[in-house]
């Protein structure tokens, strides 16, 4: 007979709560179970950030995937609706029921990207043989492992932060003793949605490619923002050439998009949720944005991408080879700034015309 001592709790079906898949299907029990299989590690990913710093982390998962096919991997986010399902095992909103549990899981691996002090704070609380990225000391900010150290420099030190050469992606992955090997973003595209906006997308095209203008940047640094005239002329532009661009954006960007749609009659599509709005962007030929969301759905979906940069640095965006960085010809002096510090905001500088080049060199009509 079936006792607790014949229960495999090291095994990666096991739920604890509800009964497992191999029992649900096959009626299957742990003493004669022919899917047990061990967890290899049990890693934490801590990334609450911004859905688009959430996406441009998922390559990690692929890497651990990789390196230990048998892992568990459980993240907690501000954001679970962004991340892969079918890539993690366990996915944690930050709330008062994850702060409480996951001190008392233990890891073998717990990473921690974020350097707000909630997420420094988890890290330093839970329990884990090897610990990477950034943690707690009771009052600050510190460097969870060696790697970690420079990364914090670059976020304290404008003048340090200028002179970095590696993408974002190279950093995480130097951060957690990994190298980056060009491993995608992990992005789940619902296909009722895919499906839906197919059929609109393409009947309202023609045949014609189809280019997302994401005309938005989110409000934290309105310096990304391109003049609401550009995007006009691009627009005309692009549909003069047989183009066929959409306006995208979110509620924030609703009233300059239906403005748009007035002046050129552009197709706007509306705002949608996170996974209808991924759909859309699944449709589209190609992409242009600023550094924003869209901008990495657009590399999680393996679009070719125009990317708008002038307070960031270059360095930090990783294209995959699809797409092209384009900046203002006189530079910009408010790096991570959310303020201009010039007379003339220098994305007027970005013209119109070296947007649309960038678009025919990566999109081709």
């Amino acid at each position: 007979m079936l006792s607790i001592q014949d229960v495999k709790y090291d095994c990666l079906y096991f739920r604890g709560t509800v009964p497992c898949k191999p029992n649900k299907l096959y009626n299957e029990v742990c003493s004669t179970c022919r899917f047990y299989q061990p967890i290899e590690k049990r890693i934490l990913i801590i990334k609450l950030g911004a859905l688009g710093d959430v996406i441009r982390t998922t390559p990690l998962v692929a890497s651990f995937r990789k390196m230990y096919p048998y892992c568990h991997i459980t993240w907690v986010t501000l954001s679970p609706e962004i991340l892969p399902k079918t890539q993690i095992n366990e996915i944690y909103k930050l709330d008062a029921v994850s702060l409480f549990l996951l001190p008392q899981l233990s890891f073998d691996i717990a990473i921690n990207l974020d350097k707000e002090p909630e997420a420094c704070a988890l890290l330093a609380q839970v329990k884990a043989t090897q610990k990477f990225g950034f943690s707690w000391n009771g009052k600050h900010i510190v460097p969870a492992n060696q790697n970690a150290e420079h990364k914090l420099m670059t976020g304290f030190f404008d003048n340090i932060s200028k002179t970095n050469t590696k993408s974002y992606l190279q950093e995480i992955f130097e951060i957690c003793g990994l190298e980056f090997q060009y491993e995608e973003y992990l992005l789940d595209v619902e296909e009722h949605f895919e499906q839906k906006w197919k059929t609109i997308l393409r009947e309202k095209a023609n045949g014609k490619k189809i280019i997302g203008l994401n005309t938005g940047c989110g409000a934290r640094w309105l310096t990304r923002l391109w003049p609401e005239e550009y995007w006009i002329e691009l627009i005309q532009k692009l549909q003069q050439s047989g183009y066929f661009p959409v306006v995208l954006g979110g509620k924030d960007e609703e009233p300059k998009n239906l403005m748009y749609v007035q002046r050129t009659g552009v197709y706007y599509p509306g705002t949608y949720s996170i996974p209808e709005f991924i759909a859309i962007n699944q449709n589209c030929d190609g992409i242009v944005s600023a550094v924003s969301m869209a901008m990495h759905i657009a590399v999680g979906l393996k679009k070719p991408l125009i990317l708008f940069n002038n307070i960031f640095n270059k360095h930090e965006f990783e294209l995959y080879g699809r797409g092209e960085i384009v900046e203002p010809s006189v530079g910009c002096d408010c790096f991570y700034g959310n303020t201009c510090k010039r007379e003339e905001h220098c994305m007027k500088y970005l013209s119109v015309q070296t947007v649309y080049e960038a678009i025919l060199r990566h999109i081709p009509l």
